[in-house]
């Protein structure tokens, strides 16, 4: 009889950069930060408000795509944080059927210290 580990991903996240944490013997920690910042906010907003949106959307997109990317190689995936971030992830996550293999769960925080994550 053969045991498997189960591989586990712990990821605090907002918005602007997610801190992707996996649980081996040791926890490495790999920092994924969105395209969309501040002055890239205010660079698009000169051009009009919908296309700094669009522009927006494309980049979050982006962002929850990369960390897709992660997840899709574990067993089990926690997502925290202070923001709505978590969420939208995890929908996106359970819309698409290549993750129903994998335990996803989301839980609130507060922002965090490197330790405390």
């Amino acid at each position: 009889m053969t045991m498997t580990t189960t591989r586990k991903l712990g990821i605090w996240m907002d918005h602007a950069s997610a801190h992707v944490m996996e649980f081996a013997d040791s926890i490495v920690t790999n920092i994924v930060v969105s395209e969309s910042t501040h002055k890239e906010k205010e660079k698009t907003l000169q051009n009009g408000e919908s296309m700094m949106h669009n522009k927006n959307q494309q980049q979050q997109a982006e962002y929850y795509k990369k960390l897709g990317e992660f997840i899709e190689d574990y067993d089990a995936v926690l997502l925290f944080g202070p923001t709505d971030a978590k969420v939208e992830l995890f929908n996106l996550l359970k819309a698409d059927k290549q993750f129903d293999k994998i335990k996803i769960e989301t839980v609130p925080s507060e922002k965090m210290t490197g330790n405390q994550e």
